[in-house]
């Protein structure tokens, strides 16, 4: 069967959960689901890790023109590293800025370089049947907004640690961000910023002996 982009390989609940925060709401994001949720130029978006152990794969899409997304390939480019930090300006694939980094109560170890988990890479590691992926969570959130998304690009991986060595080889750590940790962006255009609780655990990216948890949100 031809690769259809917006086409998701299994479903969860994600699919019937649009998101719809009022001004400062503060909304959970289910463990192993995603949420998409418009935000405007000038808004910030800040993301809560509530059990400090949870990676989320946050990606953002030019509301109105969702073929123009953020991009960390682009992104890497213009800040001439593999490490993101508070003030940065994260671009677009028409390297364009579109999100900034305001606020980062925690260590700062976040990742731009690893793909989002999605069916086929669970399959590689062993599981059995269809497992709860972050690409299928991306075409959901998105779904639900009545939005087609026309690629799954690679997301910015917030609080993931993928400690890369001086021979370019990495592995793959537990996260360093404590109970309460937030990142705070803020919209250069109005874009629909869309966040997946990762629900890998067949690897320790979210932390060693615990499951995928929660994740939370809000919009002001």
């Amino acid at each position: 069967m031809p690769y259809t982009p917006a086409h998701p390989d299994g479903t969860n609940a994600t699919q019937d959960a649009p998101a719809s925060a009022q001004f400062g709401e503060t909304v959970t994001i289910p463990a192993r689901q995603g949420r998409a949720v418009r935000v405007a130029k000038g808004q910030t978006i800040t993301v809560i890790n509530p059990r400090g152990n949870q990676v989320c794969d946050f990606w953002a899409l030019i509301d109105g023109s969702p073929a123009e997304f953020l991009s960390m390939e682009h992104t890497r480019t213009a800040l001439g590293r593999i490490y993101v930090r508070t003030s940065d300006v994260l671009v677009t694939n028409r390297r364009r800025p579109l999100i900034e980094i305001i606020e980062d109560t925690s260590p700062g170890v976040h990742d731009t370089v690893i793909a989002c988990c999605d069916a086929q890479r669970y399959e590689q590691l062993g599981a059995e049947g269809y497992h709860d992926n972050c690409a299928d969570n991306f075409r959901m959130s998105l779904a639900a907004l009545g939005v087609t998304p026309t690629h799954v690009p690679s997301p910015f991986n917030i609080w993931m640690n993928i400690p890369v060595a001086a021979d370019g080889s990495y592995t793959w750590e537990a996260p360093v961000s404590k109970p309460g940790d937030r990142i705070t962006l803020r919209a250069h255009e109005d874009c629909i910023c869309v966040m997946s609780a990762c629900p890998q655990d067949m690897t320790p990216v979210n932390g060693v002996g615990v499951m995928p948890c929660e994740l939370a949100f809000r919009v002001v």
